[in-house]
């Protein structure tokens, strides 16, 4: 479809294809950034640089359909759903 320059649509923010999309390490990262987590924070907790963090959020948003880290938590289920 890009090569007759459609855009395919993105699935709409935190649809279960879009959570499908992201590895188990990407979930767990958006959920402790969706509540408050800083990227250093959230590198302390699961033993990642913070750059390291920053670049996993960086390949998220796109596959959640999101723009900015304020949209995380609207864009996860709750961990119990």
């Amino acid at each position: 479809m890009r090569a007759a320059g459609v855009t395919p649509a993105s699935p709409p923010a935190g649809s279960a294809d879009s959570l499908a999309e992201l590895t188990p390490q990407q979930l767990q990262i958006a959920r402790l950034a969706a509540a408050g987590l800083t990227n250093r924070e959230i590198g302390e907790r699961i033993f990642l640089s913070p750059r390291t963090v920053g670049f996993h959020l960086y390949r998220i948003f796109p596959k959640l359909g999101i723009t900015s880290r304020a949209q995380l938590r609207d864009a996860l289920p709750e961990p119990g759903e």
